[in-house]
């Protein structure tokens, strides 16, 4: 965990967007293959994850909540100071 926002602890930036990225590519297996319940396990164990991590219920609320924080540090612009040689 790397944060702490209202009083609740933020999970580490790359772990959770490997988490993203692993959920997203289940995902697509599961919509592949619907019937395969070997990937739809894998996909709501992910879900799962996203959900405790986030401090959300459902999937969709900690996708969109996982999305915001990761994108909170890209949105802050950041500046160089330079010297003058």
């Amino acid at each position: 965990m790397s944060g702490e926002e209202d009083g609740m602890l933020l999970p580490d930036k790359s772990v959770l967007a490997s988490l993203l990225r692993r959920y997203r590519v289940w995902e697509r297996v599961v919509l592949a293959d619907p019937h395969d319940p070997v990937a739809r396990r894998r996909l709501e164990d992910l879900a799962y994850t996203l959900c405790v991590l986030m401090g959300r219920r459902t999937v969709h609320e900690a996708i969109i909540e996982a999305e915001q924080y990761l994108a909170t540090d890209r949105a802050a612009p950041r500046t160089v100071e330079r010297r003058n040689p």
